[in-house]
């Protein structure tokens, strides 16, 4: 399940990036064009925009919501994981005891059992994946804002996104100080 939703948030932050894309497209356009006449180095930050965004207030709220919403989901998962586990174990322990058609209904059950397990892991899945597509296409002109604002605060010539960079100075990670603009949001 955990692998499940890591993918799930992965394909996320993949729409997440590509509509920042969009909407950076059009805040790059409106910015004048960098001096190339100076020597001077450029100044440069990294930037994680799915933890600035998802670190917010506002985004542990509705996780927070979230998980009261799909609870009772959650915990009949739990349940079933367990049944499945103990029949499971059961069949192992007891096969040599079991008729062939104890062991066929045993096996018949920890079917059902995963079927029903994976149809409330999706269920959970899709409602997770569900609030957190509604509240990236909310709160990205909000992950903008905050990033311009911090961009022209310490007047960065360039940022990219750390998953981008193969290395760098954590000093120059500017995802924390974007999650605080966007907390200062109202």
């Amino acid at each position: 399940m955990k692998l499940k939703i890591n993918t799930l948030i992965n394909a996320h932050n993949f729409i997440l990036t590509l509509l920042i894309l969009s909407f950076s497209g059009a805040v790059l356009a409106q910015a004048p064009a960098p001096d190339v006449t100076t020597d001077a180095p450029l100044k440069i930050a990294i930037l994680d925009m799915a933890a600035a965004l998802f670190n917010s207030d506002v985004a542990k709220k509705v996780d927070e919501e979230v998980q009261a919403q799909t609870a009772d989901d959650a915990e009949k998962v739990r349940l079933l994981a367990e049944e499945a586990t103990t029949l499971q174990k059961k069949l192992q322990t007891d096969a040599s005891v079991m008729s062939e058609d104890e062991k066929r209904k045993a096996n018949e059950q920890i079917q059902e059992i995963g079927v029903q397990y994976q149809f409330l892991v999706e269920k959970v899945q899709k409602v997770v994946g569900d609030r957190r597509q509604q509240f990236q296409d909310t709160y990205a002109p909000n992950l903008i804002q905050a990033i311009t604002a911090v961009v022209e605060e310490d007047d960065f010539d360039l940022v990219f996104r750390s998953e981008a960079v193969l290395h760098y100075r954590t000093a120059f990670d500017i995802t924390a100080r974007v999650t605080e603009k966007l907390n200062q949001q109202k």
